[in-house]
């Protein structure tokens, strides 16, 4: 199992990023001169000794589900950890990682031979959903799973056609995987880097507001993922990024709610990827954040940038992608390093 493919199908929801907190920090071990794993739960991977610092974010959790009811026959209600449309859910298979061991569950639901024509018409929401892991009643559920277990949606990883890749969690162990190349490939003298692999983004930036509080650095750079507008039913008008086109570097986030880029950081973004011939799309978001929104207005402030990876299908069970995309995202970012 590559590196990659190792980091989309490891467990991590919100809160529970236990197992892919451990890869990464193995993997920072490598390249980094130090590595620790802070109160919060991120991993922070340094290199250097320069006065200057620079953090680099990507985080390490994953969208996902969390039971909240076993009942009388046991079944398993959930509530959703970060951002899922309810029409992902129906007929997923999930992993409930239970401390006894990982089970296996189905999300199911009324059928629709059975469904009036109104319910038919509507989104089954995720609180008339259950999972069905094979229990014949509640006693024989709760000797299997508990009230708070974290859920995951079934791990995938899989080449679909030259450079383009699908994947459970593209969001974000892209930028993970990011991170872990540059600290291999970057050689700064005249700095201080600092690799952060944050927890909890998807439920509100929190690992990289604690983290660049405690850094307080003087530059920042979050990679992530975003919107590919190349499907049908996407006009370009709301999303122009296309898998194959370059990693995206970000203007504004979320109509100036998040991350408004700092213009010398756009400019040596903008200017590294020319100078290299690295080929690169400009990104103007509407809505959603990343971590870059958090860190730029931490302490007195953090000229911060984001560069992002055109994705396909964020936020369900199975994103596509371009490797292409990956790689030229690291390549850009590892040049850039050195002008800020």
């Amino acid at each position: 199992m590559g590196l990659l493919e190792k980091l989309c199908k490891a467990p991590g929801i919100s809160g529970f990023e236990d197992e892919i907190q451990k890869i990464m920090k193995e993997e920072f071990e490598v390249s980094c001169d130090k590595v620790e794993i802070d109160n919060f739960g991120n991993v922070i991977g340094e290199k250097g000794k320069g006065k200057k610092k620079i953090m680099l974010a990507a985080h390490m959790d994953e969208i996902g589900l969390m039971i909240k009811y076993i009942n009388k026959n046991g079944f398993l209600y959930f509530i959703k950890i970060g951002g899922i449309d309810d029409r992902v859910l129906l007929q997923q298979r999930v992993i409930i990682k239970s401390k006894k061991g990982d089970v296996l569950g189905i999300i199911g639901a009324k059928p629709p031979h059975l469904q009036k024509k109104e319910e038919k018409k509507k989104v089954i929401k995720h609180s008339k959903l259950f999972i069905d892991i094979g229990a014949r009643n509640a006693k024989e559920a709760k000797s299997m799973v508990e009230v708070g277990d974290p859920v995951i949606l079934e791990p995938n990883f899989g080449k679909l056609n030259r450079d383009r890749y699908f994947g459970k969690a593209i969001d974000d162990r892209l930028g993970c995987y990011a991170l872990i190349e540059i600290m291999k490939q970057i050689d700064i003298k005249d700095a201080t880097v600092y690799a952060v692999a944050t927890a909890q983004e998807e439920v509100g930036l929190k690992g990289a507001g604690v983290s660049a509080f405690k850094l307080n650095p003087d530059y920042a750079i979050a990679i992530d993922v975003n919107i590919a507008g190349d499907t049908p039913q996407i006009k370009e008008k709301e999303s122009s990024l296309k898998l194959g086109k370059g990693p995206a570097i970000t203007i504004t986030e979320a109509s100036g709610r998040g991350v408004v880029t700092h213009p010398k950081i756009r400019e040596i973004l903008i200017n590294t990827a020319k100078e290299k011939k690295i080929p690169y799309q400009i990104d103007v978001i509407e809505g959603g954040m990343t971590d870059g929104a958090i860190i730029y207005r931490t302490r007195e402030g953090v000229p911060t940038g984001v560069v992002s990876i055109p994705t396909r299908y964020i936020h369900g069970s199975t994103g596509v992608f371009s490797m292409d995309d990956l790689n030229n995202a690291i390549k850009l970012v590892v040049n850039a390093l050195p002008n800020l």
